[in-house]
């Protein structure tokens, strides 16, 4: 998105998993085009603060990227974008789980899933929902499409527009330090870290 959209748009999203993939793989170039609640944990944050951010600065493309965990706590405004004129664009990483928290019962609890599967039957489905609160809905499910669906997305701006990113449940967000370790702790990929200098007493 970031690679495609410009160094000038500006960048909301919600927590977990499409959090860190857009603090990570974004190219952030200007203040004021990153806004986040960092570890607050705010679920449902992008869609208020892309709003803001849009009617604050109408000439920007503003993106709001999201969970669909996120996602479905405040998708209904929407209608409000739809109502006011605030075109916001959505990109709506969409991996039918709250990928974070499974990822860690993937990782530490010996993949125990518990309340983390939030559907395997497109339900709801994000185009029809984005088609109902008047948005323009796209949906992407292979890598070879996401250019093309992004470059259509940001040619759309009549009316908010979601796209609906398919992605497997199984993806992870790397690097990552799990809980109470220290930052020499982080690893890289499923058990593989980097060997650190050592010191002779260690």
């Amino acid at each position: 998105i970031g690679a495609i959209t410009g160094p000038d748009a500006i960048y909301a999203a919600g927590v977990g998993q499409h959090q860190m993939w857009a603090a990570q793989f974004v190219k952030y170039e200007k203040p004021g085009t990153w806004l986040n609640s960092g570890g607050l944990g705010t679920m449902g944050y992008a869609i208020p603060a892309a709003m803001g951010a849009k009617v604050g600065a109408p000439d920007k493309v503003v993106w709001a990227v999201d969970g669909d965990g996120c996602f479905q706590m405040t998708n209904q405004e929407l209608a409000t974008c739809t109502l006011n004129d605030i075109p916001i664009k959505v990109g709506l990483i969409n991996n039918n789980a709250l990928g974070m928290v499974r990822q860690w019962q993937s990782l530490f609890y010996n993949n125990r899933y518990s309340n983390t599967d939030l559907n395997t039957n497109r339900v709801p489905d994000f185009v029809k929902l984005a088609d109902a609160y008047g948005c323009h809905g796209l949906r992407c499910e292979t890598r070879e499409e996401v250019d093309k669906t992004i470059e259509k997305a940001l040619g759309l701006n009549d009316a908010p527009v979601v796209i609906d990113f398919v992605v497997h449940k199984d993806a992870m967000v790397w690097p990552m330090v799990a809980a109470g370790m220290s930052n020499s702790e982080i690893k890289f990929a499923r058990d593989m870290a980097p060997q650190w200098m050592r010191s002779d007493d260690e």
